[in-house]
């Protein structure tokens, strides 16, 4: 719930609207254009409509930093259940908004080559409409349109897997992907609907997060609500035990699908656990606070454990995810201010980290012809600038001190102690098997004898040097001066904290 919300219209309040509906149309401008597989109109247009969007989300993201202003508008929408195109951000909101904007021209540039023998235009044009989709759940302030895009995003996310992917099983990893956030999209529909049923009770009816944040519930009533939303953001995100759908469409999607996948959408659980369980279900989510502690902490261990035992490099990448999610759901979950203020700057910074990683790891797989471990090897002799994007990347995922994650995964680790020391003292594993499975794949994939099957490797371009450079700025950046990200962040995560210790107590 933001506060304070202004909700107002005119040209000036129709800032997110623009920003949500300009790649859309631009997915359909690329969609159309004329031309074969592998021109280049569709992928020039698709990043020039990116850098565009890159532009007014920043103009937001400014706008918030500078005056603390929460955007907002409101209009009626579907007037006979009362649903509004309800649209808001604060610090929360635009921090995720800002993380979105930033990937998608990079994905974009890195995934040039990607669908060249495919349909070019249709695989831009499904990116961009991830991009529009992400960000219309991400200023979402009535629940009833946040349930449409969160499920709307699955389809561009499954065609993105299914048609554009890369391994050989690919089509069952995209139906496995879209059976599981289905499911959970079916249970949130009911908690959905339920809510606005118990609006409905107290003579108000309304989807509006502002207006259901007042709702007068019993606790039986909150703690299935809460249920009802929290399973959906648990396989989103996902964690321990929702997560078996991640490591099978990592190792089938393209690096740029895993990175939109990964980095964005996946992040709409986390997110959705701060605005929705924590703000609406403040009594549930403590109720429930020992259990999801203790799955987070279970997927930081497990999923660093899978990592450190796998042979194929974009799956270890994506189990990497399982533990990282598991230390933002820590963080949300300990219920204090540097616990949630650090899992929401988490999620921006494992999406720069990650990312990296991912794309690093496309070049090298290109290279190569090999995803596997095993395989490679020597590549730092005839590629050094590729292997240090890969340590870059690598490092950024293990929380090295100098970059932007070890800020966050800091925060949480002090969340996690303020908790209780058992929950620091387990959770401080993760980070130690993180360190062991990242060095171990660099050893694996970039150093030792030079394979004779690799003699003719050439290291990476300007283009793509091009593409990683700007989140490798960034993670030095915030990696020396996090308050840039902190002070827009740290007003929205206490209000949040405050409205849960409030609603837990009454």
């Amino acid at each position: 719930m933001l506060a304070p919300l202004r909700f107002e219209r005119g040209p000036r309040q129709m800032m997110l609207s623009l920003l949500i509906a300009l790649p859309l149309v631009g997915a359909l401008v690329v969609a159309f254009l004329p031309g074969r597989p592998g021109d280049a109109l569709p992928k020039w247009a698709a990043l020039a409509v990116s850098l565009a969007t890159l532009a007014v989300g920043a103009v937001v993201g400014i706008a918030n930093a500078d005056t603390g202003k929460t955007w907002a508008e409101d209009h009626a929408w579907i007037q006979p259940i009362g649903a509004h195109w309800a649209l808001a951000v604060d610090g929360l909101g635009v921090t995720m908004v800002l993380l979105t904007v930033i990937l998608v021209p990079v994905v974009i540039a890195a995934s040039w080559h990607d669908a060249d023998t495919r349909n070019t235009r249709g695989f831009f044009a499904l990116m961009l409409v991830v991009e529009a989709l992400a960000l219309a759940v991400f200023c979402a302030q009535d629940v009833f349109l946040f349930y449409l895009v969160f499920e709307a995003t699955l389809i561009p996310a499954y065609f993105l897997i299914g048609s554009f992917g890369q391994g050989p099983a690919r089509t069952a990893a995209a139906v496995k992907f879209l059976l599981y956030m289905l499911a959970g999209g079916l249970v949130m529909l009911a908690a959905v609907v339920g809510l606005y049923a118990f609006s409905a009770r107290e003579g108000a009816a309304s989807y509006l997060i502002s207006d259901l944040g007042h709702l007068t519930l019993s606790t039986n009533e909150e703690r299935l609500l809460f249920v009802g939303f929290f399973v959906a953001f648990a396989i989103k995100a996902p964690i321990f035990p929702f997560h078996t759908w991640l490591p099978d469409t990592t190792g089938n999607a393209t690096p740029g699908t895993s990175v939109l996948l990964i980095c964005v959408l996946d992040k709409i659980g986390t997110y959705g656990m701060l605005r929705f369980c924590l703000e609406l279900f403040p009594g549930a989510s403590e109720w429930a606070t020992p259990v999801v502690v203790t799955l987070a902490l279970i997927s930081i261990v497990y999923g660093a454990l899978l990592a450190l035992g796998q042979d194929d490099l974009l799956v270890l990448t994506g189990l990497t995810s399982l533990s990282h999610f598991g230390f933002i759901v820590l963080g949300v979950f300990v219920l204090n201010d540097q616990g949630v203020s650090g899992a929401t700057f988490y999620m921006f910074n494992h999406g720069l980290a990650t990312a990296v990683l991912f794309i690093a790891a496309g070049y090298l797989i290109k290279r190569t012809g090999t995803p596997l471990l095993s395989r490679m090897g020597g590549v730092a002799k005839k590629a050094p600038v590729l292997a240090a994007l890969l340590l870059l990347g690598g490092l950024g995922t293990l929380g090295l001190p100098g970059l932007s994650p070890f800020v966050s995964e800091f925060l949480v680790m002090l969340g996690a102690f303020r908790h209780h020391w058992w929950v620091g003292t387990i959770a401080v594993s993760g980070i130690v098997l993180a360190a062991a499975y990242v060095l171990r794949a660099y050893r694996l994939a970039v150093t030792g004898p030079e394979r004779e099957s690799l003699a003719g490797v050439r290291d990476v371009g300007v283009r793509e040097v091009a593409a990683i450079a700007p989140l490798v700025a960034l993670m030095l950046l915030l990696g020396f001066v996090p308050q840039l990200a902190l002070s827009v962040i740290n007003p929205a995560t206490g209000h949040t904290v405050s409205t849960s210790e409030a609603g837990a107590q009454k």
